[in-house]
């Protein structure tokens, strides 16, 4: 497999991709219902049985849990997520790479906010806090090898955009759990609350999940206060308050290289000082 052409997602260029799914999998699938993942490298269409067919691919030799994470998620118990079928994996000697494609449950309640993070606050009812808390706990609960974040990653991060506040501030990680690893509006859907995309799920500090969304939300003021209420106490652990002090610390590192403004930066210069406190 030496071929390296570029890869185009666009529904028009993957009508041999869809030619194959549609084969083994004995369905068809409507283009017109294409939508790709926040990141790009995904794409995911409709089918005429109903269902959600995810596709993406990597290049030989550059695989990594991501590749296995929705397969691996299968297993876990208690968690609103959608239900995985089946998956197909091929060679694309043509384009040099490995197509994978998933058949997914498909969700037709829509993201809360695609982009990730809000302006504005949703309407979220108290049930749909009830599944999201129950969810998470189920997962942080999950016995797995995989790894969602690295304390070497998260304690670098941190001494290096808060390097004077966090001098001889001990920033090792007391607790682990099991964390979906990218809990953001775009990955939380409502009414119904569902949570998707689990390329990254893995061991995380504690209330990890629960710092990303409050990171998040510090756009609308009364959801992160929401958020630190239904999740007080795993943000109130030294693990929760590490995890939002690296949230905040990516934030503040991608504004200061490129000084752009999103709905939580403001909120994150605001709450950065009262955690590196806490951490003292």
């Amino acid at each position: 497999m030496t071929s390296t052409l570029p890869v185009d997602l666009a529904p028009d260029q993957l009508d041999d991709v869809r030619a194959t799914v549609e084969t083994a999998f004995g369905v068809a699938l409507d283009p017109g219902t294409a939508r790709h993942g926040n990141k790009g490298d995904t794409i995911g269409m409709v089918s005429d049985g109903g269902r959600w067919v995810r596709f993406q691919f990597r290049r030989p030799g550059v695989m990594s849990d991501a590749w296995t994470g929705p397969e691996a998620a299968s297993a876990l118990t208690g968690v609103s997520m959608p239900a995985l079928f089946r998956s197909l994996r091929w060679p694309d000697e043509r384009r040099g790479v490995i197509w994978r494609a998933d058949e997914f449950e498909l969700v037709t309640d829509h993201a809360v906010s695609g982009p990730g993070s809000i302006a504005e606050a949703p309407t979220l009812s108290a049930s749909w806090w009830e599944t999201l808390r129950a969810s998470l706990a189920a997962l942080a609960a999950a016995d797995t090898t995989r790894r969602a974040m690295d304390g070497g990653h998260l304690v670098g991060r941190i001494t290096e955009v808060f390097p004077d506040e966090v001098a001889g501030v001990d920033l090792t990680v007391p607790e682990w759990t099991t964390a979906h690893g990218d809990c953001h509006w775009g990955n939380l859907t409502a009414p119904g609350c569902v949570v998707l995309d689990w390329e990254s799920w893995g061991r995380a500090p504690r209330g990890y999940d629960a710092a990303t969304l409050w990171g998040f939300s510090l756009g609308v003021p009364e959801v992160a206060a929401r958020i630190e209420t239904e999740f007080a106490d795993d943000l109130a652990s030294r693990s929760g308050v590490l995890s939002r002090l690296m949230f905040c610390a990516n934030v503040v590192r991608q504004w200061k290289k490129r000084g752009v403004e999103m709905p939580f930066t403001a909120g994150v210069r605001k709450a950065a000082p009262g955690l590196l406190d806490s951490l003292r």
